[in-house]
């Protein structure tokens, strides 16, 4: 994977992708199409892992076309942070693995399944992962001095 980074506007891409962020997953259609989907993901042996459901269209988008794009942003107006990273690469539909997904999930819902809203607990193999391996990522910090 290579990373491109702006040498005066860089951050610790790790530490950044450990926050439970929205990813946008950008695919296209057969037509060529755009489509953008915001998923939950997880990092791991620099895979970004996202979980697909039986009524998600982007898993058959994949299977199709393995080119795709995420764009993660970590904003606060408050503040003025701006922290981008956009990834490129092929993502591929894997089977579910309740490992990765509980591991995924718990970042955005606690680490208590049992308190989880009730449409992420028991997940099974009526569920996919996508595996999505960056061929280049940029880094880039956008903040800016609020005027607020």
């Amino acid at each position: 994977m290579e990373i491109i980074r702006d040498r005066n506007r860089s951050f610790n891409l790790n530490e950044f992708l450990q926050k439970p962020l929205f990813a946008h997953l950008s695919t296209s259609t057969k037509d060529h199409n755009p489509r953008e989907s915001p998923v939950w993901f997880h990092w791991e042996h620099e895979c970004i892992w996202i979980i697909g459901t039986s009524s998600d269209s982007f898993p058959g988008r994949i299977k199709e076309k393995a080119e795709c794009a995420i764009g993660i942003v970590d904003f606060d107006h408050t503040t003025g942070k701006v922290l981008h990273a956009g990834f490129r690469g092929h993502a591929t539909v894997e089977p579910f693995d309740k490992g990765i997904a509980e591991r995924l999930l718990s970042r955005y819902l606690g680490p208590e399944e049992k308190n989880w809203d009730p449409r992420f607990r028991n997940l099974d193999d009526s569920n996919v992962l996508i595996r999505f391996v960056p061929e280049t990522v940029v880094v880039r910090d956008q903040s800016f001095e609020p005027s607020i």
